[in-house]
Formats: C-alpha cells, structure tokens, sequence
C-alpha cells in the first residue's frame, strides 16, 4: 500500500531553547533511536516492557494515508529531547455518521540524570509543545477531531493532556492479553473455521459495525495489508453445507474476527525481573513443551524479544456466538504457536462489547480500562451539519472498533 507524509509547516515552533519541527529520517533517525532508548529504562529492580522498532521510528504511523513524526531539539547541541507521532483518519462517530480524526501517539520526553535539566525541561514544556504544534498539522488538514490513548494509571501522560492540554476523557475499552502457551488449545467439537476474502470481510464488517465508534472508513485497506494475517468466521459445521457466501445470506450463528501481526513493525520485550522469577517462568515453559496433553497455563519466553498477534474486528451473532468467539481465539491462539516468536495475542473491546466476556485472557496481564482521551479540533464543523458534538453525545453502540494500525 503507497502511503505519503502530509507536509507540516516548515516554520519550527520555538521556546526557551526547544526547536519542534517535522523528523528528518536521515538526519534524526540515530538521535531518536538513542533518546527512545533512555525513556525505555525502567526503575531500578522493577521489571520494564521495552520495544524495539527495527530501526524504522516511523513505523507506528506508517501505514495510515496520512501522517507525520515531529521532534523537539534543546540548546545549541541539538539534542533531541522529544518525538511525537500523529495520523489522520476518517471513521465512524456513532449512527453510520463519519468525522475525520486524527490519532496521537508515540509521545516520549528524554529523561536526565541530572535534576536540574529536568525541572528545566519541566519548565519549558516539551510534551506539550509537540503536541500543539501536532495539533496544528492535524487541523491544517482537516481533522476535527483528535485523541490518544493511554494507561488509566499513566498519571503523567493523563495530567499533560487534560488538564495542560484540555483534553476530555472518553471511552474506556479493555485490552485483553493470552499469552501463547507450549500446547495447542482445542477449537471444541462441531465447529468449521474458515478464511474470508478480502471482499466478504469488508461487507460483513462494514454491515457489523455501522453504529459502532471509530470503525475506519478504509477498512479495505486494512485487510489487504500485508500485515493483516487473515480474516476468520467460526460456524457450526452444520451450517457449513449450506452457506453460500455469494449470496450475503449469513449463518443463523457466527463468529467473526481478523489477525494482525507486529512481527515486521516492532519487537517486544521483559526486562528487569528477578532470577527466581525467570526461573520459574522458563520452567513452566519447559514442562508444558514436555506435556502438551496436560494444557499447562506455562508462561511465555518473553524475556527475548517478541511479537504479538493483534484480533480486531471480532464480532458474534446467535445463541451459539460466544462458543464459537472461544473457538476462534483458540485458533489465533495455535496460528501463534506456530509462529516461533509470537509471545501473545491481544484484543481490545468495547466495555460493553459482548464478546469482552469470553475472549480468553491472563488477568494479570490484561489492562481492564485503557483510557481514550479526545479533544475537538474544527468547532462549527458539527453545527454546519446538524450534528451534536461528539465529546457530549452518548454511545449510540456499546461496540468500539479498534484499528490494528493504532498499536
């Protein structure tokens, strides 16, 4: 898929000392790399999730249409101290109505030893000045909205856009972590799993999440790329017989979902934990290699590095729905398995999606609320159309589709 970067304004923002401009691959790529590197550090005897992006710093937002990477410098050296990543997309607000909005992501300040450069960074307010000066590429190109997600318990991050940037909090989805194990999971008895085309799955989503939020009008683009591992329907076998695809006549109960892999985007990786701990993690590992038949909850080897398997767009319809979502997360499950390297699959729902109920997940790993904050960009924009603003209208769908771009 051919992707371009919108232009910003070629005019840095300037502060006290702090240059935000637009990233320059060829002269940026090592200084972000080195910066993003510090920021992964976590505090000491603390465990800490790192991520490599196999030397591409763009590649979060690279397969959206539109979208750019801004850095921040500091002092006559030069030094990065900042990077901020934004896109542009057109999805749905709720009632099949579309709004153009722009995703924020990606946001790191350089970290210092030194105490005083903090309170100095503090004071010069490096996160939010990229993320004004990203705020004005996005409504120089439309956008009339924006938002970003983050930790619900990333004081921090929630602090710099509510109440520094006023931001509104939004919408609470939860994401849902299964680690892969060493054993196949069982699909369950009676159940036919197969492989939509592009085409099929593109109809059946747009009809399945027309009322939902954030559903991406680009959809078709989304399936076919190449990062995209397939899209699955779980049906009774049955029914198998005589469903005729071609005729959009759809079986009585369904279940429905794609795979999206990070493998060529970024690797993961666990840091900082205890002897004991690794021990007792690689020994479980060991023992369900050796006893697959006794489906040994082991834990993954996510002390080297890793990728996961996103599920979006995961939907069920009719009294045997939810069985056949489990069917489908175990076959995701064992596509994982079979790709050495693959740690987890991962899925984020709606908080009151059905499907939030029986998609497999390790608690401990899974994040209950992720919070999405969102901002309007365009006012009038709404008011010209007969539209309510979207920050004060409620859900008119309990479904929340998340693009696998978005990770």
């Amino acid at each position: 898929m051919s992707v371009k970067i919108a232009a910003v304004n070629s005019a840095p923002t300037v502060g006290v000392g702090v240059v935000v401009r637009e990233y320059d691959e060829e002269e940026d790529k090592v200084g972000v790399e080195e910066m993003e590197r510090r920021c992964e550090i976590g505090e000491e005897g603390k465990p800490s999730l790192v991520a490599d992006l196999l030397g591409d710093p763009i590649c979060r937002v690279r397969h959206f249409p539109s979208h750019i990477m801004l850095v921040a410098e500091y002092g006559n050296g030069r030094e990065i101290v900042g990077v901020i990543r934004g896109c542009i997309k057109t999805v749905t607000r709720g009632n099949s109505l579309y709004v153009k909005l722009a995703y924020i992501l990606g946001l790191r300040v350089a970290p210092s030893h030194r105490v005083l450069i903090i309170r100095k960074r503090r004071r010069l307010g490096i996160g939010k000045k990229l993320v004004q000066k990203l705020e004005e590429w996005c409504k120089k190109n439309g956008a009339e909205y924006v938002y970003m997600a983050t930790d619900c318990t990333n004081e921090a991050s929630i602090n710099l856009f509510t109440r520094k940037c006023e931001y509104t909090k939004f919408r609470t989805p939860t994401m849902l972590v299964q680690p892969v194990h060493a054993h196949y999971k069982s699909l369950g008895s009676g159940i036919a799993i197969v492989q939509l085309n592009p085409k099929l799955a593109e109809t059946l989503y747009r009809r399945a999440f027309a009322n939902s939020e954030f559903f991406p009008k680009d959809i078709d683009k989304i399936l076919s790329n190449k990062l995209n591992l397939g899209t699955f329907m779980a049906l009774p076998k049955k029914f198998l017989p005589k469903w005729d695809p071609k005729t959009g006549i759809l079986p009585p109960s369904f279940a429905i979902m794609s795979v999206w892999s990070t493998k060529q985007l970024f690797r993961l990786q666990v840091k900082g934990v205890s002897m004991l701990t690794y021990a007792c993690c690689m020994a479980s590992r060991v023992l369900d290699a050796w006893m697959p038949w006794m489906m040994l909850p082991s834990f993954p080897d996510v002390f080297r590095k890793f990728w996961v398997y996103f599920l979006y767009g995961l939907h069920m319809e009719g009294k045997n729905g939810p069985r056949l979502m489990k069917s489908l997360c175990a076959f995701a499950h064992n596509m994982g398995r079979d790709d050495d390297g693959c740690g987890a699959v991962v899925a984020e729902v709606g908080q009151r999606d059905p499907v939030r109920e029986v998609i497999p997940h390790w608690r401990k790993l899974s994040m209950s609320e992720d919070l999405w904050c969102i901002k309007k960009l365009n006012y009038g924009s709404d008011e010209k159309c007969g539209l309510s603003n979207w920050l004060n209208s409620r859900p008119s769908s309990p479904l929340i589709f998340v693009d696998p771009r978005d990770i």
